[in-house]
């Protein structure tokens, strides 16, 4: 009895087991495409605001007012020799930024290029003659706005009694009360290229590359009385 039952059974279950596998498989989803994918937008950074400055006469700092200087060695090296001011004055109008402007004088004898060789050497008539020519001059000849916080300074250069324009892109670091000396203050920093062939400095040009790079800082304080109103740098 149980034999023919699992002799019925069996073709059953076989044919059950065939129709399973015959059977269609459900369709897999379809892969989004690539150009597809949902990406979070990119953020752009916030415009700098606009920094506010008092508008007067600043006397510079010579203890933090920096010129560095930078050029090329045989393409091996890149030195540097850091120059400061003496003294220096800045006219700045913060209500027509090309009413501003700005002259200092730098000491030559006070350059420093932490290698003593190497400073009695620019200090020789082969490069500065410091000796005959102990101080170099800028004086701005315009002033211009070049966006937010950001000026276009063009000037005199004068070094071993030549002028040449030079052109400063600067940007107006900060401004407002000092917090030590209470009174107001202005910060810079400046960029600049020039050709020291221009000066009469073009010595060993040009394995010792013509061209140098100018970094400068500098902050000052308020001279004369501040104006009632303090205006944006620029717009």
């Amino acid at each position: 009895m149980n034999t023919t039952i699992r002799n019925l059974l069996l073709p059953l279950a076989i044919a059950a087991a065939v129709a399973a596998c015959s059977k269609p498989a459900e369709p897999a989803a379809a892969a989004a495409p690539a150009d597809a994918a949902v990406t979070a937008p990119v953020e752009a950074a916030p415009a700098a605001a606009a920094i506010t400055a008092v508008s007067g006469t600043y006397q510079l700092d010579p203890t933090h007012t920096d010129v560095l200087a930078q050029w090329t060695h045989f393409g091996f090296s890149q030195p540097s020799a850091h120059f400061g001011i003496s003294e220096g004055t800045l006219v700045y109008d913060a209500a027509d930024v090309g009413k501003s402007s700005v002259q200092v004088t730098m000491p030559i004898t006070g350059m420093d290029s932490f290698v003593d060789k190497l400073d009695e050497h620019l200090a020789s008539g082969d490069f500065f003659d410091a000796g005959k020519f102990p101080n170099a001059t800028f004086k701005s000849t315009s002033v211009a706005a070049a966006g937010t916080n950001k000026l276009t300074v063009t000037g005199d250069l004068t070094i071993k009694d030549i002028t040449k324009p030079v052109t400063l892109e600067v940007t107006l670091n900060g401004a407002g009360e000092h917090p030590m000396l209470k009174k107001q203050a202005i910060g810079f920093s400046a960029t600049a290229t020039i050709k020291r062939s221009d000066f009469g400095v073009g010595a060993f040009a040009p394995n010792v590359s013509d061209e140098v790079q100018l970094r400068i800082t500098t902050e000052g304080t308020l001279a004369d009385a501040p104006a009632a109103d303090a205006a944006p740098a620029q717009g």
